[in-house]
């Protein structure tokens, strides 16, 4: 930091700026970071990029006849250049009249995503803030990383921070463990991701480090990607959605070696015997063996033989990516995880137990101190509701219908407008043919976006925001141990404006206005939080930079805890003086709460059911692929899919389909042919890659390229979201199903149309 170049943060990491005529000119990495220097280096191109939306916009015929408008041709008319006045003008009145008519469920605004790694500036934050103060409104709760966690994890743990917010430390596993199991792998490019951002990128090191001290890695994946090189790992090939059956058998084989660690099932665990009773056959005549669990995994016996081998004879860590619960009956993968952690005992211990998420993002497992990241407030949402996150298409498509979630009920309600801001439902969201239907419901679709998304193009009123570049924060995560003032690198692009400031003009317009700011502009809020913060840590016997030194120097190296974490430990060591929230106080194996939920399709204890859509089902015979769907080495979801960066593992802007080489063999599909992917929910194009790394019977698509459908729905540059179920993952959790999807690929019939998702709309003028 010697130059003083300002310094800023991202999710994909921290990066000093160059800054030359007003124009952010180049983006490197901070040093030491371990930041991609690709993913950073696009920042230039993300602020002054042809897809920026150069000042506020409505489409065509919105703008003559409002919400009668035809609603169906969104996505498909040109914008019109309008002040700001008249698009807030527009946008205002449209909220209080939809209040006003439906009452605040009647206004959609629980905007989804990894908006901006700053902490005043977070757009999903401020929207929510903004729609409480003017009246309530309808807002989401879970999400798709680990909503079926979310909503299982408090009836086995008492709360979901074993997803949410706690981990045990990677640097506690050399001298304490000797065998990692990864369900889901620990794929090493998700090591290059942080939400809210991360001040070094540490998850390569300390997984090398707990090898060269001994510890042995398994992963479960059915691909090979997701087996980090170096490690030396023995690999278990599993069908897709089969982890909970695997882990089953794992576990009956140490009860029937008579291996469990019966001292700690007793004392910290609720409910051994009936998961043991169904675990041996009890229930269902069907002891759950080794030879069965290889039998519905389609794995050899003797790999799970031999890993029953090292789980017994040793210490481990049982891990599983968030992937594992995106899939139907999500939630009974997690469960059945805490399971065999409980056989084998190591739970609350240093290096042992289990975790979750190691393999998803960066900051898992990461040595942090808690509670200093400081963050805006959101007041409760007055008259307001909150939906699962996964179920928007649902919501907008049946208002009044009542749907059975977290042992209760959440009645749709009737939205007149959607109001979006800092996410792209059409990344998120699973069958984007049933979105696209459901979008046309709403009268009325606000936008606020620095980019021409593919929701932003099919907004009614978009309004143009900057990103954070363009602006000052503080920006940190409380997975991470750094702390970042993020400076104003440049100007406002074009016409954009904050975020903040354009929803304290909505709410000015609304007659909320002190109740959305505070009282406070942007730089009273700034400094609130660094004394929010700087008081934080005080109360941890830290000496916190003063302001000016912060804002300096651009980051703060937070000193280390006094000790590394480790998950459960405090529980571990006073089961009866910490007990966890959960009825017994302990870890439930087997739930009386859940078994009380009438008609209810969650069972009682982690349970193997078949899944609606794999390979050992029926539906096999139509399509008999199972897509995967996974990050992308150089994207985060949907962000950077506009930049050179983004589309680097891309051709011709369309994603690559993996395949094993037999299966494209077997399809006439040669390498860099495109092919037609399909199921009965949609289709798209993908540009075909023979790998010989995956599992045979299994597609691999990465996600995050922009919606790009043609005139028949088919996604022209192979948005995976297209083929992928819009169905919860149970009554309980109601999450993302993404991963259970059966699909068949083809080759394409004639030449491959262009790719438009990257093109700005037409914008004609007023």
């Amino acid at each position: 930091m010697a130059d003083r170049r300002p310094i800023s943060l991202s999710h994909w990491g921290p990066f000093t700026a160059t800054v030359e005529g007003g124009r952010l000119t180049a983006a490197t990495p901070l040093p030491g970071s371990g930041a991609d220097p690709a993913m950073v280096g696009a920042w230039p191109e993300l602020v002054h990029g042809n897809l920026r939306i150069p000042g506020p916009m409505v489409r065509q015929s919105y703008l003559k006849d409002g919400p009668k408008s035809d609603r169906a041709a969104r996505g498909l008319e040109p914008f019109v250049p309008v002040s700001w006045d008249t698009a807030l003008d527009l946008a205002a009145g449209e909220i209080a009249r939809v209040r006003a008519e439906r009452g605040p469920t009647g206004v959609f605004a629980g905007s989804y995503g990894w908006s901006s790694a700053g902490r005043l500036h977070h757009a999903r934050t401020q929207i929510r803030r903004f729609h409480a103060a003017a009246g309530g409104f309808t807002d989401q709760v879970g999400n798709y990383s680990w909503g079926a966690a979310q909503a299982i994890l408090p009836y086995v743990l008492g709360d979901h921070r074993a997803v949410s917010a706690d981990a045990t430390d990677w640097t506690t596993l050399p001298g304490n463990c000797d065998t990692v199991v990864a369900f889901g792998g620990l794929n090493p490019k998700n090591w290059h991701v942080t939400s809210g951002g991360a001040g070094a990128f540490h998850l390569p090191d300390v997984a090398r480090a707990a090898r060269d001290a001994g510890v042995r890695f398994v992963m479960v994946s059915p691909f090979k990607g997701d087996v980090p090189d170096g490690l030396d790992a023995t690999w278990i090939q599993p069908r897709p959605n089969t982890d909970t059956a695997l882990m089953l058998g794992l576990a009956h084989e140490i009860l029937r070696r008579g291996a469990e660690n019966r001292a700690f099932l007793n004392r910290y665990c609720a409910g051994v015997d009936r998961l043991e009773t169904y675990i041996r056959g009890g229930n269902d005549g069907r002891p759950k063996d080794l030879a069965w669990a290889a039998a519905v995994a389609d794995v050899p016996v003797d790999a799970l033989s031999a890993l029953v081998d090292r789980l017994v004879g040793g210490r481990s860590f049982l891990t599983a990516s968030w992937s594992l619960q995106r899939a139907d009956q999500g939630e009974q993968a997690y469960w059945m995880l805490i399971a065999l952690a409980a056989l084998l005992g190591g739970i609350g211990r240093p290096g042992q137990g289990f975790g979750f998420g190691n393999g998803s993002m960066n900051g898992v497992g990461a040595t942090r101190r808690r509670g200093l990241v400081p963050g805006v407030p959101v007041p409760p949402n007055p008259d307001g509701l909150a939906i699962p996150a996964a179920r928007v298409t649902d919501m907008l498509l049946h208002p009044g219908r009542t749907i059975p979630f977290d042992g209760g009920t959440v009645t749709y309600p009737d939205v007149g407008l959607v109001h979006w801001a800092g996410g792209n439902p059409f990344h998120h969201q699973q069958d984007l043919n049933r979105l696209v239907r459901a979008w046309a419901r709403p009268e009325t679709v606000i936008v606020q976006d620095p980019w021409w998304t593919p929701a932003a193009k099919r907004a009614d009123i978009v309004l143009p925001a900057t990103t954070p570049a363009e602006r000052a924060d503080i920006g940190g995560s409380s997975r991470d141990a750094f702390l970042f003032a993020m400076a104003k690198l440049v100007d406002p692009v074009g016409g954009a404006r904050h975020d903040r400031d354009i929803l304290a003009d909505l709410a000015g317009r609304l007659g909320c206005a002190e109740a959305f700011t505070g009282g406070l502009d942007e730089g009273q809020w700034l400094d609130h939080l660094f004394d929010t913060l700087a008081e934080a840590a005080r109360a941890q016997g830290l000496t916190p930079p003063d302001r000016d030194a912060f804002w300096r120097d651009g980051v703060w190296a937070v000193p280390p805890p006094p000790a590394p974490e480790v998950l459960l430990a405090d529980f571990r060591a006073d089961p009866q003086g910490r007990p966890l929230a959960t009825p017994s106080g302990r870890i439930v194996l087997a739930s009386d709460v859940l078994a009380a939920i009438p008609d209810a399709d969650i069972p009682a204890h982690p349970t193997w059911r078949e899944p609606a859509e794999w390979l050992g089902g029926t539906g096999a015979a139509r399509h008999p692929l199972h897509l995967l769907t996974n990050q992308p080495a150089r994207r985060l979801h949907s962000q950077l899919a506009q930049t050179a960066a983004g589309r680097s593992e891309q051709v011709d802007g369309r994603e690559r389909i993996r395949l094993h080489p037999d299966e494209a063999a077997a399809r006439g599909l040669a390498a860099g042919a495109v092919a037609r992917v399909f199921n009965d929910r949609g289709a798209c194009l993908a540009v075909v890659t023979p790998d010989p790394g995956l599992r045979p019977g299994v597609a691999l698509m990465a996600t995050g390229a922009w919606y790009d459908p043609d005139t028949d729905g088919t996604d022209r540059g192979g948005n995976p979201n297209v083929l992928t179920r819009d169905a919860g993952t149970s009554d309980l959790g109601q999450a993302s199903t993404a991963q259970t999807a059966l699909v068949q690929v083809a080759p394409l019939a004639g030449p491959a149309p262009r790719v438009e998702a990257y093109d700005p709309p037409p914008v004609i003028p007023a």
